[in-house]
């Protein structure tokens, strides 16, 4: 399929927008209403450090919602106002925050239900509104929509869309597109949609296979086992690894993407040489700017004094997880929550994911004494979410004092 000359064409129909119904200016300031904290904003202030008692607060310099999720949060607020009365439906989650997502529902929009993977929009009717998210959608799922007669909000971040842009070009030089991705993860499907031939590959232990794969150490069915879902239909390893080009979903841990950016450089070198090199790789830079600096500011938070770490944001948030990623490398007692009412006030418990399980619930959250506590949030996390979890380390904290 031709997706640019899709896009040319859905972009010129007038049942497409993508620039929503008001001025940055007016969402912005009906942003400020629903989600914004004039605590945060005292804290930022103060050098980003809140002292009550013997709490004291250490906020990431760099966190919460980005650019991208405000605009996408603001568009699908507008466009319940712009169609009061007629069905809206989104084709996933708007963004990865629990609170956020129950406004919409609150809203009566509604989402589109997947059952095992697959999205079900025999539902949806020619007239109907529908929002794409900030993660995208597949040119699958945009073209389906489009011959059905929808009205098509897209919200999708530019920096994804800049992605998209990545792999088509991959694909008019007819290399595989290397994802550093995770293959069920939205963004990476639709990502996936937008180039010819690909492979997602989750981190640098699984690009070194398809390296090692490349200079000739690897075995041909264990290859194609491995990466059966996360490869193109008939994806051939000895064939389409010959020229490769490598692009990322935007929220991936920024330093792992550039090492596996390196290793293929460094690969494609070692077998085809300098002279032959740009036959056989091509980079282009596809790391978000807010993702690279919310890791950033982690790094820095880390560094500090604490005795503990909350990261907060939506469990299935994948630029969250890697926040708190940057915390367990380091040893940090850290707890990633999606909500405030995750911490007990009274019982002095949290109950939280930690990185790769399941949820759990521990006993004596705060430890008796002064108490040093960071925080950072994922680019879909409010700032008032941010405020009720810094209200509850406070009362928690007197509470255990009396």
């Amino acid at each position: 399929m031709d997706t640019q000359a899709f896009k040319r064409s859905l972009h010129q129909s007038d049942r497409y927008n993508r620039r929503g119904f008001g001025s940055p200016t007016k969402r912005a300031q009906a942003l400020e209403k629903v989600y914004q904290s004039s605590l945060i904003g005292s804290i930022r202030d103060n050098g980003y450090l809140l002292e009550h008692g013997r709490l004291r607060v250490k906020l990431a310099e760099a966190f919460g919602f980005c650019w991208g999720v405000e605009r996408a949060v603001a568009m699908a607020y507008e466009t319940r106002r712009h169609y009061p009365n007629e069905r809206i439906w989104i084709t996933n989650e708007i963004i990865h925050n629990p609170s956020v997502n129950d406004h919409l529902r609150q809203m009566n929009v509604r989402f589109i239900s997947a059952e095992k993977g697959v999205k079900d929009f025999s539902g949806v009717e020619s007239g109907d509104v529908v929002i794409l998210p900030a993660f995208g959608a597949t040119v699958q799922e945009m073209q389906l929509l489009h011959e059905r007669g929808c009205h098509i909000i897209d919200t999708t971040c530019p920096w994804v869309s800049k992605v998209w842009h990545t792999v088509e070009k991959h694909k008019k030089h007819t290399f595989t597109s290397i994802i550093h991705g995770k293959y069920k993860h939205e963004e990476t499907l639709a990502t996936s949609s937008f180039a010819g031939t690909y492979l997602v590959v989750l981190d640098l232990e699984e690009a070194q296979y398809v390296a090692d794969y490349i200079l000739g150490n690897g075995n041909r069915n264990d290859f194609l086992r491995r990466f059966a879902r996360a490869s193109s239909p008939g994806f051939d390893p000895d064939k389409d690894l010959k020229s490769i080009g490598v692009a990322n979903q935007t929220t991936m841990l920024k330093s792992e993407t550039e090492e596996i950016g390196r290793l293929f450089e460094m690969t494609m070198l070692k077998k085809y040489g300098p002279k032959d090199l740009n036959d056989h790789f091509l980079a282009f830079n596809t790391i978000c700017d807010a993702t690279e600096e919310r890791q950033g500011a982690m790094f820095s938070l880390v560094d500090e004094p604490l005795d503990m770490l909350v990261v907060i944001g939506g469990f299935n948030s994948s630029n969250t997880t890697h926040l708190q990623e940057i915390a367990v490398t380091r040893g940090l007692r850290s707890f990633h929550i999606d909500a405030p009412e995750r911490i007990g006030e009274v019982d002095n418990t949290i109950t939280h994911m930690p990185l790769g399980e399941s949820l759990v619930k521990e006993e004596n959250f705060l430890p008796e004494g002064n108490i040093s506590v960071g925080i950072t949030s994922g680019a879909s996390t409010p700032d008032r979410v941010v405020e009720d979890v810094i209200q509850k380390l406070i009362k928690l904290s007197d509470h255990l004092t009396v």
